[in-house]
């Protein structure tokens, strides 16, 4: 039997289903994912495999992300959703966009372009590693040790809503650090050249390095029908950093007839 993604689901109306980044989780985007559910959609916030509450897996790839996807449309039986994707869940949406499959609406991918990106995760796994989660009691001693290990407390943040509570009391990482760790090489690889002539939104932070100009020509190529925003006083965590932004560019480029 396949495994579907574990998902959270807001309101009703038109399917938009949200794919998060690298070491993150569909919840996320709930703030966003709530306001857009009021504007009479139907979001979808699944966590990708090994993330969150989803399954695990030893297989961790592009191409099988892409098939996860795909699994969760038609388990749900979506009728031409909207995909839109954070980094990593750009990447996937990129892909699936370049199947050309009828099923689909708009696509939007958030800050990540379709070319190679280098590992930049090795210190998180590495402070991961240094935590001995078995010998705390206390969620407020884990965040003050791992932010002194991981020397940036927004990032150190991000990471520990990853935390939950065991039956034992203890503490463990929701996500399937290991599986991730090995496998981040693969999810970094360029996505392949080939053509696309759909509708797709590109949103970049204009303090965020993950897509620059050389990009946008890129995009441009292999995406001829794509629009690129910037979005106002925001790093890769563009979400985060100006929800209101991305909130109506969102809405105005999904309710626009042409």
């Amino acid at each position: 039997m396949t495994s579907i993604m574990h998902s959270n689901i807001i309101g009703e109306g038109r399917p938009l289903v949200i794919l998060h980044g690298f070491l993150g989780m569909g919840d996320n985007w709930i703030s966003l994912a709530r306001r857009w559910a009021q504007a009479g959609f139907q979001i979808h916030l699944p966590d990708l495999r090994n993330h969150g509450k989803s399954f695990h897996s030893e297989i961790f790839d592009l191409e099988t992300l892409k098939n996860d996807l795909q699994n969760y449309i038609e388990y749900h039986q979506l009728k031409k959703p909207v995909l839109a994707g954070h980094s990593l869940g750009g990447k996937i949406v990129m892909l699936d966009a370049q199947d050309l499959i009828k099923n689909r609406s708009r696509y939007i991918v958030f800050d990540i372009a379709p070319r190679f990106y280098p590992v930049h995760h090795r210190f998180i796994f590495e402070a991961i590693k240094k935590i001995d989660l078995s010998s705390y009691t206390s969620r407020k001693n884990i965040e003050k040790d791992f932010i002194k290990l991981i020397g940036n407390v927004a990032i150190a943040r991000f990471i520990l809503k990853n935390l939950k509570r065991q039956n034992t009391g203890k503490w463990a990482w929701k996500f399937n650090w290991p599986v991730l760790e090995k496998n981040m090489e693969k999810i970094g690889s360029a996505i392949p050249g080939k053509i696309s002539n759909v509708p797709i939104l590109f949103l970049r932070g204009d303090k965020s390095p993950y897509i620059n100009n050389h990009d946008w020509n890129e995009i441009k190529k292999i995406f001829p029908k794509s629009e690129i925003k910037t979005v106002p006083g925001a790093g890769h965590w563009l979400h985060a950093d100006n929800p209101a932004f991305v909130y109506q560019t969102v809405l105005d480029y999904l309710t626009k007839t042409n």
